[in-house]
């Protein structure tokens, strides 16, 4: 099928745009994730490029919706671009959060554009396939339709690399079943195309092979109807595709769900603690693997995932993203953020030396430091502006 003459060659762009003719005189924006050898990890041109883009086909008529994907077939989005991170922290010798100029123009922007997703005017399909973690999960999340298929690995794993699940991710966990979203947060555990679903984390389950033919049949529907019914006609589009995904058997967090439940729907961080680490040697080689997941990582992690999802709750999504602000940039000179990209991506020696080193260190009172605005009083909060 050919594209409108917006189409960008698939050269170096780190995300490529196109604009396929469809019925009713009306096109279908294509945003595909163009960094297939970094697994599409999101960094600071693309969160750009994205917002930048979303915002024109959000205010142009002749877009009826928009399709998100990712290029190479083995990832929608594997987090964000954790290199550039690094090489900042380090740049910032001073102590001060608020002196990173990068970390703050990186998430202050890859949380406009999550933000932006929630709040579309448009449909906004997400082809979640394959690898979708951190930064991913947060394009993800806020789309009107949210499809996974045999192959999707969902997951928040921040606790390997001493941050905690942003992007709204501590807001979204903090709405689903008490104990399931701390859970998913203490271990990073992944979680297939069946339990998204039964987590309403995701709305529809397509074979991974049909993203061709979801392309076509958006492109050969009929959009020359009132604006407000284009979402419905998605779910019709996508009603003729998705009833041929795989077999919805239930996935090991269905399985596992009320043992889950009892072990982490608890006011008592410690009693959290020891259920986890008592999955150690479990039958389940999944809850294991949680359990490994959870004792390997940062303490320091550990615990702001905790508070962060107990604090949420109340919040609104605009609050929750200002709150995760704040706490993001306290994570580029307090806790483990440093040292876990150090372990796993720099020197990777899967070593980190966590600081501090133990749950015990890192209680109640030591997290408070994440949660003081980092910038001078003079300054207001740089996400003030966000609505609802």
């Amino acid at each position: 099928m050919s594209a409108s003459p917006l189409a960008e060659s698939a050269g170096q762009a780190p995300v490529l745009f196109q604009e396929l003719p469809a019925g009713g005189g009306r096109r279908i924006g294509v945003a595909t994730l163009n960094s297939p050898r970094t697994l599409n990890g999101l960094s600071l041109p693309m969160c750009r490029l994205l917002d930048d883009r979303l915002r024109a086909w959000q205010n142009d008529p002749a877009i009826a919706a928009v399709l998100l994907e990712g290029a190479g077939g083995k990832a929608f989005c594997a987090g964000g671009d954790l290199h550039s991170l690094y090489r900042a922290i380090l740049e910032n010798g001073s102590g001060q959060a608020w002196n990173n100029l990068y970390a703050r123009r990186f998430f202050e922007t890859e949380y406009r554009l999550d933000f932006l997703i929630h709040s579309y005017r448009k449909p906004l399909i997400c082809w979640g396939s394959g690898i979708v973690m951190g930064g991913g999960v947060g394009l993800m999340m806020g789309a009107s339709h949210r499809i996974v298929t045999e192959t999707t690995r969902f997951a928040m794993p921040e606790i390997a690399i001493g941050l905690y699940p942003d992007v709204g991710g501590t807001w979204m966990l903090s709405r689903l079943p008490r104990g399931i979203g701390t859970f998913l947060a203490l271990t990073g555990a992944q979680l297939g195309a069946s339990d998204c679903m039964r987590l309403g984390l995701a709305d529809r389950v397509c074979r991974s092979t049909r993203l061709e033919d979801l392309r076509a049949a958006l492109a050969a529907a009929d959009w020359s109807a009132d604006p407000q019914a284009h979402a419905r006609q998605v779910d019709h589009v996508l009603d003729g595709l998705c009833d041929s995904g795989p077999a919805q058997s239930p996935g090991p967090l269905q399985i596992r769900f009320d043992e889950i439940r009892a072990a982490c729907d608890r006011a008592d961080f410690d009693e959290i603690r020891a259920r986890l680490l008592a999955w150690a040697d479990h039958e389940d080689p999944w809850l294991a693997r949680a359990a490994a997941a959870f004792a390997a990582g940062s303490p320091g992690s550990a615990r702001l995932g905790y508070t962060l999802i107990a604090r949420m709750r109340p919040l609104s999504l605009a609050d929750a993203f200002r709150q995760e602000y704040v706490v993001s940039l306290h994570c580029t000179v307090q806790g483990d953020f440093q040292e876990g990209i150090r372990a796993l991506l720099i020197d990777k020696d899967k070593s980190p030396q966590w600081l501090p080193a133990t749950h015990e260190q890192a209680d109640s009172h030591w997290v408070e430091r994440f949660f003081r605005p980092p910038w001078p009083k003079s300054e207001s909060h740089p996400l003030a502006d966000l609505e609802g």
